[in-house]
Parts: C-alpha cells; structure tokens; sequence
C-alpha cells in the first residue's frame, strides 16, 4: 500500500561530477562512477543497498550512524561507506556476517533508547529505522528497552508549538539529518545538536519551541527526519498516503515540483519533488504546509448571480448562471458597443485557462480588451527585456547561480519572496560567490548566518535609474567594458550613443550622491566587483519594476548586463524573479491588449490572419484597453462589462478608492474565482474557481519552465475553470469544444513558435521543458537564452535618463512608503490567510525608523495613520532599523489593511505598471481606524451577510 512512497531511490549521499571515472567491484560486481564518489552511492548504482540512517542523496555524508559500514580488501576495520570516496580497482564488501553482527549492535543500541510503539506510531510504515531494524534482523534487545535499560528518553516531552509539524523528541536518533538539512538545504540554521555524548537533542535555537525559534518552516527537516521525531500533523491525523500524484506549486514564480500524497481524494501532505527541475526536493512554509485554503469553509461551490451589488446572492445552476452572464455582455455590447466589455487573465491560472480567457475576448467578443495582473507586477520586464535583448524572459535557469562569482539582487527579497531559490543562492554564497544587494530596505540577505553582502547600496526609493546608470558610468569611464563582447553580440551604433551618454560627468556615482543617497565610493567598488566577474548574475524584482522608470530600469540593467559582457552562458544572466505561479505563463498566453500568443502584435497582419483562420473570426489590429485604462472608461460610461478570472483587483491594485468607484459604474461584472474575494464584492456574477489541486495543465515559471499541474480531487463545483470559461464563450455564440486541457495544448503549440514542440507526453518524459521548445531547439527546450546571439540577432542599447518620480516629498508628506511581500503570506493572502500561516503574520503592519518614530511620538505597537495624495489608513507600527530613516515599508496581504488606499495613480512611463514602490506620505499617531476603514468594514459586513443569505436560501429551497 505504501510503495509509492519508497518508488524515488535514495543514494545515500550526493551525485559527484568529474570527467574521471573509477572503477571498483562491489559484492563481486563491477561498477564504475565519477570520481569523488562514495562507495555507498556505488554500491546503489550497482543495484546494492548499504543499510543507513544518517544519510540521505540531499545532504553531504556524515558518518555517525554507523550502520553504513562495509569491508574493504586490504584495509583494516569498517569504514563508513558514505564518508569514503571510490578508487581505482577497490574490492568492497557490503554483507558478511561480521558487518551483519556489528549493525545489529547499533540497532539495539538505538532502539534500547527508543519507545516501542510501532503499530501505533505515525511513521508506521515510512519509518527507516523500522526498515533497518528489519534489514539488520534484530530480534530482540539484550540492553532492554527505555526504563529496563536505565537512563533513556522515550518520556521526552513533545512540541506541537508548530501548526504543521510535531517534535518528538523521545523519538529522535540524533542522526543530524535535520540539522543539516536546515543549513545545507535551506541555509537558515535554525537547528543544532544540544548537550553532550548521551544527552544530545536536536535543539531549535536556544532549546526554544520551534515557534519561539528562527525556524521558517520550510519541512526540509520533516522531509530529512528518518523516524516519527518530526512528523506532518495532517500524516498524525489521516495516517499514511496510499497514492501520490506529481504536480506544480500554486504560489510564487519558482514553480516548485510536489508530490502531492493521498487518501483517495484527500490531500495528507505536499512532498516536495525530488526530481523537480525549479526545487530540487526543496520547499517553503508556503507550497509545503499552507495548502489547506483548498478545501476551507469560505471555498464558493456553487454559481450565484444578483441584480445589483445592493441585493443578495441567489445561488443558481451552471447552466443559468452563464446564461445571465451572457444575456448581460451581449445586451452591454449591443447598446454601447463591441469595445464596451473586457477582461482580465489570472496567474494563478494555468497556461490553457489563461489562452481561453483571452481566446473568448477576442473571439467572443470580438475586442482586444485583455490584460493580466502581469499589468502591475512584470510588465516593464516584458518591455525592457524585449527591447534589449528580443524576448521577455528570464536568460538562466535557476540552477545557473551555483556557477555565478558575483549576484546582484536588486529591488528584490529572495528570502520572503522566492524563498527556494534564495536557499539555492545562499548556498553558493557560503561557498564564496560574492554578493550585491541594491535595495532601501536591508533585507534578510544583506547579512544573515554565514552570509554577508559585500555591498549594500541603501539607495533612495525611486532612484534605481540613476544607480544603474552610474554603474554603467564606472564600467565605461574606468575601461571595464567587454569589449571584444559587444563587438561580436551587440549593436554598435545603439552602443556607442550609450556609451557616450553614461560617460557624462552628470551619470558620475558623484553626481547622483545626493539623490540616490548611495556613497560614490560603495556603488563604484559595487560596479567593479559586477564587471571583473568573471560570471556575475542579476536577480531582480518588483522593486525594480514598480515604478514610473520601471522599464527604463529593466533596460539599464540588460544594458549593464551587455556591456560587461554577462549574457549568454552559464552563471550569468539577467532574470527576473516572478511574483506569481504562473505570471509568465500568462504573459506568455497573450494577456496583453497588443500582443496575441508568443509576443506577437496583434497589428502583424500575417500573425493575425493566421490566428483568424484557426479561429473562424475576424480579429480587430487596434490594441485593447490596458486595465488602468478600463478603469478610466468605466469612469467615463464607455467601459460597462468585465470578465475577471482568478484576480483580485479591488485589492492588489493601487488607488483602491478609484478601483472601487471604476468597478461601481459598471453593468456587468463577472468574477471567476475560490473565494468571494474583494473584487467579488462588485460583481453580479460569481462563478466557482478551481484551486491546484483541482486543475489539469500546465504552468510557466521564471525559468521559462513549462511544468504539469495534475488534478488530485475534482472541481468542489463540478465544473473546472476552463470548462466554465468555455461555457461562457459558447452561449456568447462562439463555441468552444475541448474535451481536455491538453487539447488547448495542441492548439497553443499550432499557432505559437516558441511553443510548437510543447506536448504533454515530452513534459511527462523529461519532467519539464523550457520555451522556447520547437524543431530549432533540444528537444526539451532551451534551458539558457541567448547562447551565441541575441534573439532580436544584436543586442541593443538605450540611454536610461534618470527622471525624478511625480511622488515627491514636502512638508506635508515628508516620508516616502514602499512596498512588499513576507515569507509567511502570498499576494492578496486569499489563500495563506485561510491557512495557519497567519500564526507567523496576521496583520499588515508599518515599518518605521527609530528615528522618524521618536519625531512622531510613536512606541511599538502604536497605531499610526498613513496619509497620501490618495487617501489615508491606519496600521500598526512596528519599529525597525531595516528602514533609514525617511522611508516607511508595508505588506498587502490584508484588505482591511488598506494599503493599496494610498498608493497612486503614477505608473511606468511605457507600461501603466504602477508606482508602488514609490508613495509620498504622512505618519501620526492616532486612536482609532481611518474613514476608509470604517467604510470599509461596513460595506464587507453588508457583502458576508449577502453571501449567507443567498447560501441560506439555498439551503431552505433545496436548490
């Protein structure tokens, strides 16, 4: 029954590449493998089994549970197979009856300390020191067992501080794998071995509960532990998975890999894929534990519609819920035009939904008002990236840092954000890579254990244009251009225009001191460090492109990037670090207004007529509305009806006032999603979303890595969400006839270059494959962008003019708020909010200096309130020294929180992307919650008691 869990082999220690070869026999046959190898990872390549407790293929060997013991021809003793390397012509004994005689010693040492509660213990079954004491064939124990042996352990008490996972410690063998787990996998040293000799317990910080401690919960020590010491509280609960299903992560842009492990439809717990390209067997608190929102109370199972946003829900069926929907959109359209409707795409879609929704707005009907929450995350990186280098991706994979020398991270926080990845960047950081961080705030990884950046560029918010730009001044004025690079891969005209722009005295780190407030001196050693290299990788984020530059700061850093020669190989690159799941993939789909499937303009008659003739319908060549500018229309009376599918814009764009009045003028809103959600609240059509769990797909990470989403339970309303976006296409009048989301796959590789060799058979093969994936390319696709030219063929350069933000600070709003995400909570918090994650983060709060705290009058905990040009709310603050002093810092993943009430309308120059990071404002003390806020928790009262009448009368009717 339990198979499944045993089908991925463990090595015992991790793979070793070297062009040698040894070869050696073992148990009489002859194996041969890299040099550096362990003999225990030998022995497993040739089909033989070494008992262990102590190792595990993730971890470096340890050597101390001495049961990995094997003979060696001409040597003296036992040695530990894990610990010894492979050499030449070696004859190695596995099993003999003096090894079988010393392991069973061991395992009665081991279980003279440890309770004998197998049958009832909730690693029965996925125990490995119940397997070994089956391997080794102890029988009995001639110490006896915990009292009867004297001085013992199995009465430890246990910790449940932790919402996700137990520690017993009364059944611990001290075989370290968590420990080192926590530094070697994740790199939070978080754990450590306390006492001495018989008395050493593994110790979360200072023998502290695991909640009390630095612990991120990130389950690599649950996933190391051999025994029931740390153990899943879903596994206590439910007891043992009988089937495992691979499938894709549903938060951030790493795209983990999972197994997710099952009881019939029932989710036990999320593992983390061992063969998973973006992870690697690693996880976060996030993708690993905080999977519950799936199948919690709020969840909508069941279509409803209203009138107006005034009545209460009435729940309906599949069948009429569309039918109203349609009904509207049609009768919008015939009165005020075609263009009079649009759409939104979602993220959190997988690639096939995504191409649906945009299909049925252009198809259906028949306008190009389609745009993604790509809109306010990623869309100057689309626009920069395009410009510079020819497609808008990221050029690396993530596997690609562990050859990098020098990181820049720039307006982004791996640790919180992307923390799978931060894992594998600060492992090549312990090993010696060097690190830039250019950020306001002094993020985790500017100094955290055994990791230290060489170069903080505490920089002004707003200002990155002129710090990258003055980089790129130090790397032309002091000859540390690649030039034999640029000669060979670059445009020269557009080149040498940049390079005589930068040189001016006015790009100098000296004359953008006073602004950016970074010293000369630091951001020239930070500019050398990056050119001298020799593999220097940029990792950027949203810090980068919200802001009214945000495109002209992606292009600065390609242009840096080129001109020190650090595109096109391993260990380099530019890439940015996607906020969502799948914020690629729905670019990639044709999310935009301008843009069909793969980056192509919708202007291009020959794309055009190409997707016209396998759609049966005329496409218009006039761009659509981006989504600011559907607010704008809606406001005006032009813009009556909107389809909106897994995104919560009420909530996560900026100006939430003006959202919300934009949302109110309009006629029909269709919102498709798990929860009622904020921008639910103003629509009259709910339809039910599916989770991940519930979706079959695909999903596109920062990688360009097209990975399978695998449905594990069926759709809670019975309809998925691109069968729900199909019927609605359909009663518009524009059939759609899928039978399977792999059919919308054969369909998105027919009309799309750089997906054209993309089948779910090849995902299936190869785990995963990465776009572009065609006849031109491997056959799983291409795994590092522009290896010998561009795709545009040279890459181009553009001058970056640093212009000041609108967002300026005076007398009345003399700091600057900028914003971000934490590690415990994800985007809008519509998902981690309804998992106990909020035991780590409950609130958005206000990070303030000291220094501007005590000009205010504000203590720890105070409540304060925020005002913009924009509007006002109240947090709480939170003193911290993360921040300098002039600069303020908040998260939004609470509505009542209201931090998007006052960020602004200022937004990237070619994009719209807004200005969040970027805001003007005034912070006192104050008593009570703002205007908005009360209006707020009126209006949201107003809307929960709409949604319990409408499921109460459905209840009462039977319906």
């Amino acid at each position: 029954m339990l198979q499944h869990l045993k089908n991925e082999i463990d090595h015992g220690t991790p793979a070793r590449v070297s062009d040698k070869t040894v070869t050696l026999t073992i148990d009489g046959m002859a194996v041969s493998v890299p040099q550096g190898t362990s003999l225990m990872r030998a022995a497993v390549e040739a089909g033989v089994n070494v008992p262990k407790l102590c190792a595990t293929d993730s971890l470096e060997p340890f050597g101390s549970c001495r049961l990995c013991l094997v003979e060696i021809e001409g040597r003296r003793g036992f040695p530990a197979s894990c610990t010894t390397p492979a050499e030449a012509g070696m004859v190695v004994r596995t099993q003999t009856p003096k090894l079988q005689q010393l392991r069973k010693g061991v395992m009665e040492l081991y279980i003279s300390d440890h309770p004998l509660d197998c049958l009832t213990c909730s690693a029965n079954g996925d125990c490995e020191l119940q397997d070994m004491a089956g391997v080794t064939g102890l029988r009995n124990v001639r110490y006896g067992v915990g009292a009867a042996a004297g001085a013992h352990h199995c009465d430890a008490k246990k910790d449940a501080s932790n919402p996700y996972f137990t520690y017993d410690p009364s059944k611990c063998i001290v075989c370290n794998r968590c420990v080192r787990a926590c530094e070697e996998t994740q790199g939070t040293f978080a754990l450590t071995i306390s006492g001495r000799g018989f008395e050493s317990r593994v110790s979360p910080g200072q023998d502290q509960p695991f909640m009390d401690s630095e612990c991120v919960s990130c389950g690599a020590c649950v996933q190391a532990c051999p025994t029931a010491t740390l153990q899943e509280k879903t596994v206590i609960e439910l007891g043992q998975p009988e089937h495992s299903v691979i499938t894709t992560c549903a938060y951030c842009g790493v795209g983990c890999g999972f197994k997710a492990e099952m009881k019939g439809n029932t989710v036990v717990r999320m593992v983390p894929w061992k063969d998973g390209k973006a992870n690697e067997g690693h996880s976060c608190v996030k993708g690993r534990f905080a999977w519950g929102y799936a199948t919690h109370k709020d969840r909508i199972t069941q279509p409803m519609v209203r009138e107006k946003i005034t009545d209460a829900w009435r729940e309906v069926s599949w069948p009429e819920a569309i039918e109203f929907a349609a009904t509207r959109f049609k009768a919008i359209q015939a009165k005020h035009g075609k263009d009079s409707v649009g759409g939104i795409t979602s993220s959190r879609c997988t690639n096939e939904e995504v191409y649906l929704v945009q299909k049925l707005i252009r198809a259906a009907f028949n306008t190009n008002n389609v745009d993604t929450c790509a809109r306010v995350c990623h869309s100057p990186t689309g626009y920069g990236m395009g410009q510079t280098f020819g497609t808008s991706a990221g050029t690396q994979t993530f596997k690609s840092v562990e050859e990098a020398d020098v990181i820049m991270v720039i307006g982004a926080n791996p640790t919180d954000a992307h923390p799978v990845f931060a894992s594998r960047m600060k492992k090549r950081l312990r090993e010696g890579a060097q690190l830039i961080v250019v950020d306001p705030r002094r993020i985790d990884l500017v100094s955290s254990p055994h990791i230290r950046a060489q170069h903080h560029l505490a920089l002004q918010p707003g200002t990155n244009v002129a710090v990258i730009t003055a980089m790129a001044h130090v790397v032309v004025t002091e000859g540390l251009v690649n030039e034999a690079y640029v000669a060979e891969r670059c445009d020269t005209k557009s080149f040498h225009a940049w390079r005589e722009f930068v040189a001016r005295p006015e790009n100098s780190p000296e004359a953008f001191e006073p602004v950016t407030g970074v010293p000369a001196a630091e951001l020239r050693a930070a500019a050398r460090l990056f050119a001298a290299g020799p593999n220097s990788a940029i990792y950027y984020g949203l810090g980068v492109t919200e802001h009214a530059q945000g495109s002209t700061m992606v292009i600065g850093i390609c242009n840096l990037a080129m001109a020190c020669g650090m595109v096109g190989r391993e260990g380099v690159g530019v890439n940015p670090l996607r906020g969502q799941n799948n914020v690629q993939g729905s670019c990639d789909m044709g999310s935009f207004p301008h843009e069909l499937p793969g980056y192509r303009h919708i202007s291009d008659t020959t794309v055009r007529s190409t997707f016209e003739a396998a759609w049966g319908v005329e496409l218009s060549p006039e761009p659509g509305l981006r989504i600011p500018n559907m607010f704008e229309a809606a406001l005006a009376g032009s813009f009556k009806g909107l389809y909106c599918v897994g995104e919560d814009i009420v909530q996560s764009d900026p100006n939430t006032q003006h959202v919300a009045a934009a949302l109110s003028a309009m006629e029909c809103i269709v919102v498709q999603d798990i929860f009622l959600n904020e921008t639910a609240k103003y629509a009259h059509v709910l339809l039910p979303g599916s989770s991940f769990l519930e979706k079959d797909g695909t999903f596109t990470n920062a990688e360009r890595r097209i990975s399978r989403v695998r449905q594990v339970m069926p759709p809670l309303s019975g309809v998925g969400d691109w069968e729900a976006t199909a019927m609605l296409s359909t009663a518009l009048g524009y059939p759609m006839d899928y039978r399977h989301p792999e059919d919308i796959m054969r369909e998105i590789a027919a009309l799309t270059p750089s997906f054209a060799g993309v089948t779910y058979e090849k995902i299936d093969r190869f785990g995963s494959v990465q776009w572009p994936c065609n006849e031109t390319t491997a056959e799983a696709g291409t795994s590092l962008m522009h290896v010998e030219k561009f795709v545009r063929g040279k890459g181009r350069f553009f001058n970056t003019q640093y212009v000041p933000s609108d967002e300026k600070v005076n007398g009345r709003y003399p700091l600057l708020l900028t914003t971000g995400r934490i590690l415990s909570q994800y985007n809008v918090g519509a998902q981690t909010r309804r998992t106990p994650n909020n035991q780590w983060h409950d609130e958005d709060v206000l990070e303030i200096h000291p220094h501007d705290a005590e000009e205010r009058g504000v203590a720890q905990g105070d409540w304060v309130g925020v005002a913009s040009r924009a509007g006002q709310t109240v947090l709480r603050a939170q003193l911290s020294d993360r921040m300098q002093p002039g600069v303020v810092y908040t998260t939004f993943h609470f509505p009542e929180s209201g931090a998007n009430v006052i960020t602004t309308d200022s937004s990237d120059w070619a994009t719209n992307c807004p200005e969040y990071k970027v805001t003007a404002v005034q912070v006192t003390k104050v008593l009570q919650p703002s205007e908005w806020q009360r209006q707020y928790a009126d209006f949201n009262r107003q809307q929960m008691e709409f949604l319990a009448r409408g499921r109460e009368r459905a209840e009462a009717t039977g319906k």
